[in-house]
């Protein structure tokens, strides 16, 4: 067993460094709003400090899940951060989906202390989060990746590496590519089968089996016709993941026109009210026009 470090205890922070918990690591924690340790610490035993460095000194791994690049810059850089407080030779696993850009200068910095960092942003949502059975896409060196990656299944359905650095931001660019085509797909042939006068339960049991059976498909249909849009990954949190995909295709030449598309129909639901919406609220706007 490790000792370990979490930063970040959102939504899917707080699940994650709970089954490392019950992994039987030994885990010190920190959050910018301190309460959500304390809760954290009472619910799993370990330890929390007031700061990202404090949180990191001595500890083997330090996880980390927050919000976007300047957070995890915040948390990372600087006399309180947590590359000031890390041993040579450990490493940094970073969760949050943020850009390579962002990844790549976290990595060349740490490597100059001699912290390995690795990648590993997921997929699967809060409740893949609190189940255990995230989707966790790596990159990184081949070693620091067989360091982490038993560590990393005590909360994954599946973990893999990729390749070098930056490798597992854009392999979740890629997840958030095909699922803003499958969502919007799934919105539009729901809003059809509406207007149509079809019931649309009906109508998901058949297809759902067929060529055009997904995720989205069987675990938000459901919610999507009852006109509830608080069960997942919210529509701010998405668009801030198209922009980095789009930002990157800009760069590599990838053409994204239907990410692009998607993009400014969550603009219109984050203008409708919804920013915090989950990503299933594309119905709802096309019930709007």
């Amino acid at each position: 067993m490790a000792k370990l470090t979490f930063l970040g205890l959102g939504v899917m922070g707080y699940p994650m460094a709970g089954h490392l918990a019950k992994a039987g690591h030994e885990l010190t924690v920190y959050n910018r709003t301190a309460a959500k340790s304390e809760s954290w610490v009472k619910e799993h035993s370990g330890n929390f400090a007031p700061t990202p460095r404090e949180a990191s000194a001595d500890a083997q791994v330090v996880f980390c899940c927050v919000g976007n690049d300047d957070d995890l810059r915040s948390v990372c850089l600087g006399e309180d951060g947590a590359f000031a407080g890390m041993a040579e030779g450990s490493i940094f696993v970073d969760h949050t989906t943020v850009s390579a850009k962002v990844t790549k200068e976290l990595h060349d910095i740490a490597a100059q202390k001699g912290i390995s960092f690795v990648d590993a942003p997921v997929s699967g949502g809060q409740s893949g989060a609190e189940n255990g059975v995230l989707s966790v896409m790596c990159g990184g060196a081949q070693a620091d990746y067989d360091r982490v990656e038993p560590m990393i299944d005590a909360f994954a359905g599946i973990c893999r590496r990729i390749g070098e650095s930056g490798s597992g931001q854009f392999t979740k660019m890629c997840n958030q590519i095909a699922i803003a085509g499958a969502v919007q797909g799934l919105s539009e042939a729901l809003h059809f089968a509406e207007k149509e006068g079809l019931d649309g339960r009906a109508v998901v049991e058949v297809i759902s089996k067929g060529a055009a059976g997904s995720w989205q498909m069987m675990n938000r249909h459901e919610t999507m016709l009852d006109d509830h849009f608080d069960y997942g990954f919210a529509v701010d949190w998405m668009r801030k993941d198209l922009r980095i995909c789009m930002d990157a295709a800009d760069e590599n030449g990838a053409s994204l026109p239907v990410t692009a598309l998607v993009d400014q129909f969550y603009k219109d639901v984050q203008k409708m009210g919804g920013g915090r919406w989950d990503t299933s609220s594309l119905f709802k706007r096309l019930q709007k026009l």
